[in-house]
């Protein structure tokens, strides 16, 4: 009697696990939301989805979002659980890429700390200037760049030939009174002679495409009429032509890069070399 006893408060305690076991994976479920999506055993819950989902968009961009999410989570775990099937015990022993890969993080972390810690960031003008003046081969342009004021306007516009003469004025004030009569009468006006840009980037800005931009230019000046009689005009306040040397100040921010790289590369070149005669030095490192 008394074993029946034990044998029905053991089968009352797995009973009660049992229920206890499944109670919490409910309340896990409900935690984690609702299934969206299943690929074989892997389930998508709302709230993973959500997680993807910037806050404030549309219900309709929130849809096109949800949608790409979904696909490309279920093409990721199809390709995963047929390479499962697929690959041999062998081909699935990743141990060594992975070692590989630990490694070379370990050491690219311990390049950046070692250059981080001694790299010089400070470039002064002179530097610049020298740089430049030393290799200017490496700053030819494959397309000019120009310092412009360009406009779109509709080609029976009254002010058109006030403001064609204006806009291409040397006269700053002139220039002044082009802007402000651009801005009642031009679908779209920009003046950029202070800056340099390049000819694609003008082109773009236009409406237009590169090679029309240049078949066009006749005189420092654009002339492009579209099928709805819109004019895109262009007035060239500067221009460096294409296989010359561009500014030094359209390289400005290209060579303080160029700079920092070479610094970089000659502490990694330091670190390498240090650490390979240190370690003779103390015989860390002996070849036979």
């Amino acid at each position: 009697m008394r074993k029946i006893g034990i044998i029905a408060l053991l089968a009352l305690c797995s009973v009660s696990c049992k229920m206890a076991g499944q109670f919490q994976d409910t309340a896990t479920e409900l935690l984690r939301g609702e299934v969206v999506a299943r690929v074989g055993k892997h389930q998508l819950h709302r709230a993973q989805l959500e997680q993807y989902i910037p806050a404030g968009v549309s219900g309709e961009d929130s849809a096109g979002l949800a949608r790409r999410y979904i696909e490309a989570w279920a093409q990721d775990l199809l390709l995963l659980d047929m390479a499962q099937e697929q690959l041999s015990k062998a081909e699935k022993d990743v141990s060594k890429e992975l070692e590989e890969y630990r490694r070379t993080l370990l050491k690219y972390r311990y390049e950046q700390l070692y250059i981080d810690q001694r790299l010089d960031t400070l470039i002064t003008d002179e530097e610049i200037d020298q740089y430049y003046k030393q290799n200017q081969d490496r700053f030819r342009l494959e397309r000019p760049l120009v310092k412009a004021r360009y406009l779109i306007i509709p080609a029976d516009a009254r002010s058109l030939k006030t403001l064609l003469q204006k806009m291409s004025s040397e006269d700053d004030s002139e220039v002044l009174e082009a802007d402000s009569l651009a801005a009642t009468t031009a679908i779209k006006y920009a003046d950029c002679s202070d800056s340099w840009m390049d000819a694609l980037t003008l082109a773009q800005e236009l409406g237009t495409d590169y090679r029309t931009l240049s078949a066009s230019l006749k005189n420092r000046t654009v002339q492009i009429k579209d099928d709805a009689g819109i004019l895109h005009i262009a007035y060239m306040a500067d221009m460096v032509s294409e296989g010359n040397p561009a500014p030094q100040e359209y390289c400005t921010d290209r060579i303080r890069d160029l700079i920092l790289s070479g610094r970089k590369h000659a502490l990694e070149v330091s670190l390498e070399q240090d650490l390979l005669e240190d370690a003779r030095r103390n015989n860390k490192f002996v070849i036979y």
